[in-house]
């Protein structure tokens, strides 16, 4: 069986477009395989976000690579509850507004159902 292509891995937009905050207790200072706490900054008493993802013009500090070529998350076993509810459209099957937009703004297109089928 052919395998499915990855597109977030030659994508990366989203890891540039929004803040990612969390949850404090998912740094792994009190959380055992959390979030590595030196790559994050507090955001208010109670929740973290990660490096870089703050500003005008966020670039989350644990994305590797070239926005729209071939990218990573250097944490990626690690990453936080926002990383890992981020679905890419339509790689759990429904349509994903803020991964299109974002997309859009690197001038690639949105992705589609046909994108996450085996050829």
């Amino acid at each position: 069986m052919a395998e499915v292509a990855n597109h977030c891995l030659t994508c990366g937009v989203c890891c540039t477009m929004f803040r990612v905050s969390f949850y404090w207790r998912e740094g792994s200072d009190v959380t055992p395989g959390g979030v590595p706490v030196e790559l994050t900054e507090q955001l208010t008493p109670h929740r973290l976000m990660m490096k870089g993802t703050g500003g005008s013009s966020p670039r989350c500090v644990a994305l590797e690579g070239e926005i729209g070529k071939k990218v990573g998350c250097q944490i990626h076993p690690h990453r936080p509850t926002p990383c890992r509810a981020f679905a890419a459209s339509w790689s759990e099957g429904e349509a994903n507004d803020r991964c299109d937009r974002a997309r859009a703004t690197i001038g690639l297109p949105p992705l589609t159902l046909e994108d996450w089928i085996a050829r």
